[in-house]
């Protein structure tokens, strides 16, 4: 039987962390899970609210660039393993403020990764074995143009923006830690998630909560930048099948296997959601604002704004390392997927309404 972890969460309040704490504790229930999370505004502790009476969970407001504060928490519940999920992650903010990007995604994992350090590596080490789990993004290997290969963990990395740059500089440091003082790492690349807890910046979410306040949709461009999109519980278990079947010191991509032009995206969801107002005529008395999709015509909404600065034009994964090595498939089609998350944004105004103010 396999011994009990006890799992620091970075970034644990977010879109991502909160979706695999989640499916941490409903699979492996005698785990122990602290989320450290700084709560900045797109860390919700709303979404951690129906789990924080699970005994084995706990919650610390703090920000990963503390050494101090993460080697206290790791001491007092005898970490061993790091999932590290914290990060400035909006490209458009990274163009516009590009510090806090280079503070929180470059010094909060090198603060991190010096925790783990002096206390797995040290002269008196709190455990005798140890996993520091690194999640990156696809955004670090730069761009593809139409017809090229999908970006395999032997791509270069060729970042463009700010944000992807301090992921790489965070993705080579963690690398480094393994080589140099034999510190026990792996890192995941994923691809664009999508799901329930998802900030209402990213275009999915943005999409669905503009159409539902008859808001014009804005779409960069000609709306033809390509994205492979992965249901974000799927990325929850590549996650769980690196950390029990991984190899120390290997990357591996986590993709959806389904890539989809942003325009596209927008399209289908302006017809998902006309297609459930005829079907549901309650959703015009809890949203009353949503007029354009009452008619059946959200497409009406769609805007097309200037192009984003060196906006990538098409990332794409090849999952095939994951899926031969650690026997990796994702569950959800996006047809299932999608059709999960929009319900979930219907269902739950209560948590991203306030989330547009």
């Amino acid at each position: 039987m396999q011994a009990a972890k006890s799992l620091l969460v970075t970034g644990g309040a977010g879109f991502i962390g909160v979706n695999f704490v989640r499916y941490w504790l409903e699979n492996y229930p005698k785990d122990r899970v602290v989320v450290l999370d700084a709560l900045t505004y797109s860390g919700n502790y709303e979404s951690l609210r129906p789990i924080e009476d699970n005994p084995q969970f706990s919650f610390v407001h703090g920000d990963i660039c503390d050494q101090v504060l993460v080697e206290n928490v790791m001491r007092e519940h005898t970490i061993d393993t790091v999932v590290h999920f914290a990060a400035e992650s909006h490209v458009d903010k990274s163009i516009t403020g590009p510090k806090q990007f280079i503070t929180t995604n470059i010094m909060g994992t090198f603060s991190l990764l010096e925790a783990a350090r002096a206390l797995w590596l040290g002269e008196s080490p709190i455990v005798s074995a140890h996993r520091f789990h690194h999640v990156s993004t696809d955004e670090v290997y730069g761009t593809l143009e139409e017809n090229d290969p999908a970006f395999s963990e032997s791509t270069p990395y060729a970042p463009n923006s700010p944000y992807s740059a301090s992921k790489a500089a965070s993705d080579h440091l963690v690398r480094a830690y393994l080589h140099t003082y034999g510190l026990q790492v792996t890192t995941s690349n994923c691809s664009n998630n999508y799901g329930p807890y998802h900030f209402p910046e990213k275009l999915i979410p943005l999409v669905l909560t503009n159409i539902l306040y008859d808001k014009a949709i804005p779409v960069y461009g000609d709306g033809k930048q390509i994205r492979d999109w992965l249901y974000v519980e799927d990325h929850a278990r590549g996650i769980d099948l690196i950390l029990n079947e991984g190899k120390v010191g290997e990357c591996y991509n986590i993709g959806g296997i389904n890539e989809w032009a942003n325009i596209d995206i927008v399209n289908l969801l302006c017809r998902m959601l006309n297609k459930a107002f005829v079907s549901d005529t309650s959703l015009q008395t809890r949203f009353p604002q949503a007029t354009k999709a009452a008619a059946g015509d959200a497409e009406a909404l769609i805007s097309f704004v200037t192009d984003r600065p060196g906006h990538d034009r098409r990332y794409a994964i090849d999952p095939t390392k994951s899926q031969t090595q650690l026997n990796y498939a994702p569950k959800e089609s996006f047809e299932t997927g999608i059709a999960k998350t929009v319900s979930w944004y219907l269902d739950n105004p209560e948590w991203w309404t306030p989330l547009l103010k």
